[in-house]
């Protein structure tokens, strides 16, 4: 589990820390690092791929370094970038304790010495499709989610193969998302392909996957992807909201939790980290009494910065004067993370 990620000299984040937990729910407006923070994990997945002047902020003196450092609570892993190349190095966190330090730091030196690098993060960041959920695909196995949701169906269809009590439990909650349809079904559109129907509780009407609205295959996607039985250690999302009926966030905050606190609902896996991203009022408004995990990103003239909701100055006489919903609050202004008036 990622602590925090701190940034120097990537792109606009110029000396800026992101702090995280299970989960974090990111909110602020267009331009305050969200969507860079985000894909900063893709970054770290193949730290030797970009080069330095990619990621680097516009005004990154040639001899300067871009560093992005993601710590644990074991170690902190430094990434480095410049003009000469990439370079990778290891600390203790100095929270821990010395013993834990020295079995971690041996196993990890370790695992240096064999596979000539550190642990692999894996995480993929989801911002789905429409289209592309409903597309046919080719049967074969080990099919696994795509960013933009390709592939849905194959995953599904092997769900149901392997899992079928999981499926079962997926097809259940359906009917708790979308009332109108009580069944997942399949189809063989050609030869070696699968495509996926929804079958209507009213006159059990088969509906293609192609004739589902777009809210429908979005919902389908989230909810599929809580159901996975070994999803990524990371998940993030790009304004989960996007498509989705309002009325139905709480099922996707529901699906997030399932991903990210897996014990409040019988899993017996890990937990996986959530990272969302929102410009909604009304998703926020679910997390009042989890102010923990709201972070707020903003900006002014030393540029951008990201602060829990709860270590903002003064934030629970904000919250009590103001005597409104937690998005109206951000809404207003109040708290920042809003774009600048003019």
């Amino acid at each position: 589990m990622i602590t925090e990620i701190r940034y120097k000299n990537f792109k606009a984040l110029r000396d800026v820390t992101l702090p995280l937990g299970r989960f974090t729910l990111i909110v602020g407006a267009n331009g305050t690092g969200k969507t860079t923070a985000m894909n900063s994990l893709n970054i770290l997945k193949n730290p030797d791929k970009p080069s330095w002047r990619e990621i680097a902020s516009v005004d990154s003196n040639a001899d300067g370094n871009t560093v992005i450092s993601w710590v644990t609570e074991n170690i902190i892993y430094h990434e480095t970038w410049n003009s000469k190349g990439y370079v990778n190095r290891y600390e203790k966190n100095e929270s821990t304790s010395q013993n834990t330090h020295e079995t971690i730091l041996e196993a990890l030196e370790k695992s240096f010495e064999e596979i000539g690098k550190k642990p692999i993060l894996n995480s993929v960041i989801f911002s789905f499709d429409a289209q592309k959920i409903v597309e046919p695909v080719s049967v074969r196995p080990n099919i696994e989610l795509s960013e933009d949701g390709t592939g849905l169906a194959g995953v599904l269809d092997q769900l149901r193969d392997s899992e079928p009590e999981r499926f079962e439990e997926l097809n259940r909650e359906l009917e708790s998302w979308l009332p109108e349809f009580d069944r997942i079904l399949f189809e063989t559109p050609k030869d070696g392909t699968k495509a996926f129907l929804l079958r209507t509780k009213i006159g059990k009407h088969k509906i293609k996957a192609k004739d589902l609205s777009d809210g429908t295959r979005l919902a389908l996607a989230y909810l599929t992807l809580a159901y996975l039985p070994n999803p990524p250690q990371i998940v993030a999302f790009e304004e989960p909201e996007r498509g989705i009926h309002p009325r139905l966030l709480r099922n996707i905050q529901e699906a997030m939790d399932r991903l990210a606190y897996p014990e409040n609902y019988g899993e017996k896996r890990e937990p996986v980290q959530v990272i969302a991203t929102t410009h909604s009022p009304y998703l926020l408004d679910l997390y009042k009494d989890r102010r923990e995990e709201i972070v707020i990103a903003d900006k002014d003239e030393n540029g951008v910065h990201f602060e829990r909701l709860v270590n903002l100055p003064n934030i629970e006489k904000i919250l009590q004067e103001q005597d409104a919903p937690l998005g109206d609050v951000w809404f207003s202004g109040v708290l920042g993370g809003v774009p600048a008036q003019l």
